[in-house]
């Protein structure tokens, strides 16, 4: 089966140096193979995201050398165009008795009294799916607007990633009842990129290792949907000296800066250094690094970044 792989980046600010990292071993784990590579915008929420930002996304790419086969801002690979297909989705779901409205407001969601993962994130109860048609009516009158989510069922879904190994997670326990519509009526990321992936080909899924954890959900949600998942890479995270991870709300490292301050043959070596693939960072094109690429090599462990 030939490789058909995704960038799938939010335009809802500049990239940031952990996500040109996932952008380059998507290209590498693609183009080592002979692949297809999609870029896909994910501007679900079209209040943070604008076509600017994507523009410029797809100009930091191309200054870097990575190409893409099919995407960008066509209407058919722009998630804001594609409501459709999740709707769709949404209603097979539906169809199946798999979703149920949520009224939960975010304090009642994190009491302290809910479930909580080991990484502190909150597993949602399921009350909402317990409430009577009465009571449900009732929560309409007060004004509140549901969200939709999808119950899980008690099974452990076990996701054999191509860079961190064997990862389980039982679906009712650690992951909990997931929104796949937002009150607001926006599709969520959850059933929109397992819809995307499904409808555009793509069989292999390169992503930074802090979706790990959707990787369960989303298998599953694709064989619920008549679907064949994909397989799943995640890349190690990279961290700011203090132990945060770099974010685009805090400028850490974002393309702007590092356009300044690097040619794009200094920071692919630098990429590609952090990734495991040269021993030291050296000026190197992403054309140099294909024959060069592997997963073996890559760390398994997130890599803390000085300062640019």
């Amino acid at each position: 089966m030939d490789v058909i792989g995704r960038f799938a980046p939010t335009p809802s600010g500049r990239m940031h140096l952990g996500n040109v990292l996932a952008a380059l071993l998507a290209w590498l784990d693609v183009r080592s193979s002979g692949g297809e590579l999609v870029l896909r915008i994910e501007d679900l929420d079209t209040q943070r995201t604008s076509r600017e930002f994507a523009l410029q996304l797809m100009d930091d790419l191309r200054w870097l050398g990575l190409d893409w086969d099919r995407g960008g801002l066509r209407p058919e690979y722009m998630q804001s165009r594609r409501t459709a297909y999740y709707e769709e989705a949404f209603r097979c779901l539906e169809e199946k008795g798999l979703i149920y409205p949520c009224y939960c407001s975010r304090s009642e969601r994190m009491a302290a009294s809910a479930p909580h993962r080991d990484d502190g994130a909150v597993v949602y109860s399921g009350r909402c799916f317990q409430l009577t048609a009465a009571e449900r009516e009732a929560l309409e009158r007060q004004g509140r607007r549901p969200a939709w989510r999808v119950r899980c069922p008690d099974l452990s879904v076990t996701v054999e990633d191509g860079s961190c190994g064997t990862y389980m997670e039982n679906l009712a326990r650690d992951c909990g009842d997931f929104i796949v519509r937002r009150s607001d009526r926006v599709f969520a990321y959850q059933l929109a990129v397992v819809v995307d992936d499904a409808l555009m080909g793509v069989n292999h899924v390169v992503r930074g290792r802090d979706l790990l954890c959707s990787a369960p959900r989303q298998a599953w949600l694709h064989e619920v949907l008549g679907y064949a998942p994909p397989k799943f890479f995640h890349t190690p995270l990279l961290l700011a000296e203090d132990g945060r991870r770099l974010a685009k709300r805090d400028r850490d490292l974002d393309m702007e800066i590092l356009r300044m301050r690097y040619a794009p043959e200094e920071l692919t070596g630098l990429l590609a250094w952090y990734a495991g693939l040269l021993d030291r960072p050296e000026k190197v094109t992403v054309q140099e690094l294909v024959g060069q690429f592997s997963w073996a090599k890559v760390p398994k462990n997130d890599v803390v970044v000085g300062c640019a």
